[in-house]
């Protein structure tokens, strides 16, 4: 019978938000002068400005579920957005060929994530530790595969990791347990095979919905209270947890 597959979320369990905010702060400033003009100064002032209200608007996206089979559009015009908004402040003109704009957003994203330099320590020997157990690793995340992509690679895991969910390999926000069930579904997986590690209680509850088991990942002791499975304070414990659930299958 195969070990225990892991899928893994990025943000807040494998990377530092905070961190990686600065960072992506720094890198637009580096990536959009020389291509579209303005300061990086100016850039980089009109992402940080930009980004809360960015956020909020993709979490009250996400609240809505409705949108499951609607994300690859949604995304497409979430970025065009993304890009126009930081244009207006900086006071450049974008392409007007619409295409043309989305392909320098994307590779903003795709320059900004592959330099970002936010990965937790205890990152690394975890995911290592899971790979050698003979544990097939996945992500989890709200982050598109191609960011999830150039995050790994910047930490040195990519290789590490196999199908990068990603909302966009499953065209459903990850924002319920649909999501779940349909990346156990892509990887080939039964849920009760799988191991969902998050640093969000309502994460977990869908995926443990969608029949996975589940570790909250609760790095300043905050979270614990509203969930009842299984927590660790850091990464450096999940690979022996793994191994007692895998010991604890029927």
């Amino acid at each position: 019978m195969p070990r225990l597959a892991v899928f893994v979320d990025d943000g807040g369990v494998m990377n530092d938000n905070k961190l990686r905010h600065h960072e992506w702060v720094r890198l637009v400033g580096e990536f959009f002068p020389p291509r579209l003009g303005g300061s990086a100064s100016d850039w980089s002032m009109a992402n940080s400005k930009l980004v809360a209200g960015l956020w909020d608007r993709l979490l009250a996206d996400q609240a809505r579920k409705g949108l499951v089979d609607t994300y690859h559009a949604w995304s497409r015009r979430y970025q065009l957005d993304w890009l126009a908004a930081m244009a207006g402040e900086v006071g450049v003109p974008l392409p007007e060929d619409e295409e043309e704009a989305l392909a320098i957003a994307i590779a903003a994203a795709e320059y900004v994530t592959s330099r970002c330099r936010s990965g937790f320590a205890d990152a690394p020997a975890a995911v290592r530790r899971l790979a050698a157990s003979g544990h097939a690793l996945h992500t989890a995340s709200g982050e598109e595969s191609r960011e999830l992509h150039g995050y790994l690679t910047g930490m040195g895991l990519r290789d590490y990791f196999g199908h990068l969910f990603g909302p966009d390999l499953v065209n459903a926000f990850k924002a319920g347990p649909v999501y779940y069930g349909r990346a156990f579904a892509y990887a080939g997986l039964e849920a009760g095979a799988c191991v969902v590690v998050d640093d969000s209680p309502e994460a977990l509850a869908w995926a443990a919905e969608a029949g996975a088991h589940t570790v909250l990942v609760d790095r300043d002791g905050t979270r614990r209270s509203r969930f009842a499975g299984y927590a660790i304070a850091s990464l450096e414990e999940l690979p022996a947890l793994v191994e007692e659930l895998e010991a604890t299958r029927p």
